[in-house]
């Protein structure tokens, strides 16, 4: 603690009023000579000039007639009260007596806070007295300490006061009292915990199981699709259960249901299921658009990671038309997107499950995460912020056509093309599977005049750096569909229309 503001006190003044009446404090004088003292004292003459390297003595010669300059007295409380002397064991050199001056003249008989009771000092030692040479700098430094011992005093002065009137409302309260919770809180609409509640009890946890004898399985997640009970979710869920397994299905309720497979697209990696004995009041969550979704827009992912059903987690949209297949790639049997990319936290269990938007609608359906190996896929890795969904509008495409024939039906362009590769566009294989043509006689790609070996680089506006970036782009369009394509021959750019065809069931 600072020594700053101990022991320095204000010159008495005999015209000032008195302080309340304060416990006695033994002096250390004769009482004879503190009074004598505080009638008589006079200013005194300076010492002779000491060792340099002496402080100036306590005590000041005694003024004519006897009497000391500065006897001690009893420590005022607060220097705001000129009234008081200095404390005893504490005389003040001519530099103080000469600083402390003015203060003193300064009060008057109708001082105002009336000053509060005199305690004894702290009882540190005074700072050593300034050598003869520097008695102006010693004056500037009591000045200063008896500014900030007017300024403490005040407010200690005022203190009391308040608190001999026991007016406890003096002054404003610094206690600050916590609210009270509203009586009824209501969620805004919008809101995540809105969207979320709304959604929760149309999204249901899957438990499917083989009907080998150790019946292995997993969980994932899907939807209401409608009232008649079909849920939608990812083929990969559901696999497993497809021939001879069974199938559960879960309400955010505690519910659960028997399922069956209506139909499943494992090129889409999209699968229908139908509850058995549909529960009355199903609420289908609403579709929504993706071919309007923005890169930035939020995004709202609800499924059931590594078994924890109804978990809901948020992101945005990071990225769209991002080419993912479900597997390595290489052939047959992988699942194709172009996928909506979002960093909300998606995790093995929340295959199947809703991507949601803002408003609550669907706009994709979480199907694959990146995982911190080699490639795409629905790998046991956790999420690392970059997960990857089927589009609402071609998982809708997918869903009816499953609910009306059980088989899926793929656009497609009647020609082999190479998998791997990357960066050079889509190649036209010179050999079909099994010796038969890259291009199909007859089929889209000979009528749009497509050979072998040329490389596809756009498809209706989009860029293809790959096979299966290609097979992402047609399976976003239906058979029928007439669409631009850009490709490479010898070196030189051409453009060509192809219709697509189409193709029933997996093979």
């Amino acid at each position: 603690m600072s020594t700053e503001n101990e022991g320095t006190a204000v010159p008495a003044d005999p015209a000032a009023p008195s302080v309340p009446p304060t416990p006695p404090v033994p002096p250390t004088t004769p009482p004879a000579k503190a009074e004598e003292a505080a009638g008589n004292a006079v200013p005194a003459p300076a010492p002779e000039e000491p060792e340099p390297t002496r402080p100036l003595p306590h005590t000041q010669p005694p003024a004519p007639g006897g009497a000391p300059a500065h006897a001690p007295a009893p420590t005022p409380a607060y220097a705001s009260d000129p009234a008081h002397a200095p404390a005893p064991g504490h005389p003040e050199t001519n530099a103080h007596a000469q600083a402390h001056a003015p203060a003193a003249a300064a009060g008057g008989a109708g001082g105002w806070p009336p000053a509060p009771p005199a305690v004894p000092a702290w009882g540190a030692p005074p700072p050593p007295a300034a050598p003869a040479g520097r008695r102006r700098t010693g004056g500037v430094v009591a000045a200063v300490l008896v500014a900030a011992l007017v300024a403490g005093g005040i407010g200690g002065g005022i203190g009391y006061w308040a608190a001999e009137r026991g007016d406890d409302h003096a002054f404003g309260s610094t206690t600050v009292s916590s609210g009270e919770a509203p009586a009824s809180f209501k969620r805004e609409p919008g809101t995540v915990a809105a969207v979320a509640a709304k959604a929760l009890p149309s999204v249901v946890t899957i438990q499917a199981k083989s009907g080998g004898a150790e019946g292995e399985g997993g969980t994932g997640t899907g939807f209401v699709y409608d009232q008649e009970g079909h849920i939608v979710t990812n083929n990969h869920v559901v696999a497993s259960a497809a021939d001879g397994g069974t199938l559960s299905v879960t309400f955010s309720d505690g519910k659960s249901y028997d399922a069956e497979v209506v139909g499943r697209a494992e090129g889409y990696d999209v699968a229908v299921l139908k509850l058995k004995d549909a529960p009355k009041g199903l609420t289908p969550l609403p579709l929504g658009d993706s071919d309007k979704v923005a890169v930035g827009d939020s995004t709202i992912a609800i499924g059931a990671p590594f078994g924890l059903s109804n978990t809901v987690t948020t992101g945005i949209i990071s990225a769209k038309n991002r080419p993912v297949a479900s597997g390595d790639g290489a052939g047959g049997g992988n699942s194709y997107m172009s996928a909506l990319q979002t960093d909300a936290s998606i995790n093995p269990g929340n295959s199947g499950g809703p991507l949601l938007d803002a408003s609550g609608a669907v706009i994709g359906i979480n199907s694959a995460i990146q995982s911190t190996g080699s490639g795409f896929g629905q790998s046991q890795a956790g999420s690392i912020g970059l997960g990857f969904a089927i589009p609402v509008n071609q998982a809708k495409n997918v869903a009816q056509q499953l609910i009306k024939t059980g088989k899926p039906v793929y656009p497609v362009i009647g020609a082999t093309v190479n998998m791997n590769g990357k960066g050079t566009g889509a190649t036209i294989a010179t050999q079909g599977a099994g010796g038969t043509s890259p291009v199909t006689p007859d089929g889209p790609a000979a009528k749009a005049g497509l050979k072998a070996g040329d490389v596809i680089t756009g498809f209706d506006g989009h860029q293809i750096d790959s096979g299966p970036t290609l097979i992402s782009e047609i399976w976003t369009h239906k058979p029928g569909d007439a669409v631009k394509v850009t490709y490479e021959r010898d070196g030189r750019t051409a453009t060509a229309t192809v219709t697509l065809g189409e193709r029933t069931g997996d093979s």
